[in-house]
């Protein structure tokens, strides 16, 4: 659950430091006094989008940091993102989020201390905290809003998402179908010009490296007569001439040896001589072996030519560079196999019977676990009205079969409602009265929120439009909602705010400069009393009000 919230720098709040408890806590306070603020810094922490528009007036950046208690499966999520709190030494596991804001509207996150992405901070915001927002019942007029509430209520999420997966793989297979189809003569044309141009690089069959090699043993070939007597000639001055290098040398070395013994001074000139000798020898035996390898090969050199030239001819005729002619090859080869599977219409008949069946598995599936959801929340949400002042009142969650099924399953989902008895069950969206719509959709948000696991949940002003007798029933839902889960409420009601463990007040002051900033302030018994029984009779607060107060916090 949530245990510390500090804002520093949002909005219209300065410098804020907030400890929560279990239980239900209430926030209220005038209109505009930001009560909807908090929630609103607090999901930032869970990832919500941002803007430079939330950085006060004056101030550089805006920074929130929310600490959470970390059930075992966050906890988990955490060890294996890399990102558990090295503080936790064998204690209850916790978790800090944090968002940092600047002017310019760029944004950073950390989790615990450790830079993390958007996408992780939503992952984890949604196993912590479940924010239902002031607007959730206008939300509720939308089908779509209506499927995904339902899905996530029934523990769905998952298998809808792999129906709509399976949709999408058979969408693409039948469009694969359409499209060879109707391009078969545009395919067919491109499938023979890729057939004769691999016809020409099979039978020129170019291999890897093949041009820089044969360019080399063109060059080579084309100087062989050069080469020969620049051999022939380098052998006879070292070896093979009557004053040959390698003689005339050996002789010094001879002549130097048997002086050297006379006088040692010359060991250092015939140090140097003698590996020189040795090099020559070394030299000319290389020559040799070079020479009795080359030989002018006129018919190699005509093949090379004609090779060279094939391969020129090749590049030139598809617009291409030499070199590059034998990936170019295994491009069109390959080309050729795609549109070849492009062309083979029965193929792709069969791949996209085959996605539709797969398709109409899951699809199956979820209908399955739809059906089962649906009586169960039907029978919850009428139970729920009944408290909520709407006695007679049914709610059934209605599955409309879709002829060829779509992209979110084989039923469209439909919520109906009759407000009373004897009357017959409407589409929720064209419910008339407000309140009707706002107690169904709280009655909503109260049993899916029991049936979820996330340990803290947030409800922003849901209860508007509500007032007299079912403002009591909504005050005790929510505290019955809090012995299980912490409960955060943003409340302009005093029905409800006297249900609360823990009472907040948000007010408005100046901050000096002609600006306005928003301060929270925990309240004690008295403090309740005077507030609730603002919110009972307004600016004046008489002795009747808080007297009034006082009975509703005692009930």
């Amino acid at each position: 659950m949530l245990r510390h919230l500090s804002i520093r720098d949002f909005v219209i709040v300065a410098a804020l430091d907030l400890e929560f408890d279990s239980g239900f806590s209430v926030f209220s306070g005038e209109t505009g006094a930001g009560k909807s603020i908090l929630i609103d810094a607090l999901a930032l922490t869970l990832g919500a989008r941002a803007d430079a528009s939330v950085v006060r007036t004056g101030a550089s950046r805006a920074d929130i940091t929310a600490e959470f208690d970390a059930p075992p499966h966050v906890a988990s999520w955490l060890d294996e993102q890399a990102l558990a709190n090295p503080a936790d030494d064998g204690g209850p596991a916790s978790v800090m989020l944090r968002r940092v804001v600047d002017g310019s509207g760029r944004s950073r996150a950390f989790i615990n201390g450790t830079p993390a992405t958007l996408a992780q901070l939503r992952e984890v915001g949604e196993m912590l905290v479940d924010i239902h927002g002031q607007h959730a019942h206008q939300l509720l007029m939308r089908p779509d809003a209506q499927r995904e509430l339902f899905d996530t209520h029934a523990g769905l999420s998952g298998r809808a998402a792999a129906v709509t997966r399976a949709w999408r793989a058979w969408r693409d297979a039948t469009q694969a179908v359409e499209t060879a189809q109707s391009r078969d003569r545009e395919l067919q044309l491109e499938r023979e010009r890729l057939a004769w141009q691999l016809a020409e690089l099979d039978k020129l069959a170019p291999q890897p490296g093949e041009w820089e090699e044969i360019n080399a043993e063109h060059h080579r070939l084309s100087h062989s007569a050069n080469l020969i007597d620049g051999v022939q000639g380098a052998l006879a001055a070292l070896s093979e001439s009557d004053e040959a290098m390698i003689s005339q040398l050996g002789s010094i070395v001879s002549k130097l040896r048997d002086l050297a013994e006379i006088d040692p001074a010359l060991g250092d000139a015939l140090a140097a001589l003698e590996p020189a000798a040795i090099q020559l020898q070394e030299a000319a035996y290389s020559l040799s072996h070079y020479a009795q390898r080359l030989d002018l090969d006129p018919d190699r050199l005509a093949q090379v030519d004609k090779r060279l030239d094939a391969l020129h001819s090749a590049a030139r005729k598809f617009r291409l560079q030499p070199e590059t002619l034998p990936e170019e090859h295994a491009s069109r080869r390959t080309q050729l196999a795609t549109l070849d599977a492009a062309a083979d219409l029965g193929g792709l008949r069969a791949a996209a019977a085959k996605a539709h069946d797969a398709y109409v598995a899951e699809a199956k599936l979820l209908s399955k676990g739809r059906a089962k959801a649906a009586k169960a929340l039907g029978a919850a949400v009428t139970q729920g009205m009944q408290e909520l002042s709407m006695a007679g009142g049914s709610f059934e969650v209605a599955l409309a079969p879709l002829a060829d099924g779509g992209a979110h399953g084989l039923e469209q989902i439909e919520f109906r409602v009759a407000g009373h008895a004897g009357v017959p069950l409407r589409p929720l969206a064209k419910i008339a009265s407000g309140g009707e719509l706002a107690r169904i959709s709280l009655a909503l948000a109260v049993i899916a929120s029991a049936a979820s696991l996330t340990p803290t949940l947030i409800f922003d002003e849901v209860d508007t439009g509500i007032g007299g007798g079912v403002a009591e029933v909504v005050g005790r839902l929510l505290h019955q909602l809090g012995q299980q889960r912490q409960v955060l409420c943003v409340t302009h009601l005093p029905q409800v705010a006297a249900r609360g463990d823990h009472h907040f007040q948000v007010s408005k002051s100046g901050d000096g400069n002609g600006g306005t900033l928003s301060v929270v302030t925990p309240l004690d018994r008295s403090g309740r009393i005077e507030e609730v029984a603002r919110m009972l009779g307004g600016l004046e607060i008489t002795a009747t009000t808080r007297k009034h107060a006082k009975e509703m916090l005692a009930a």
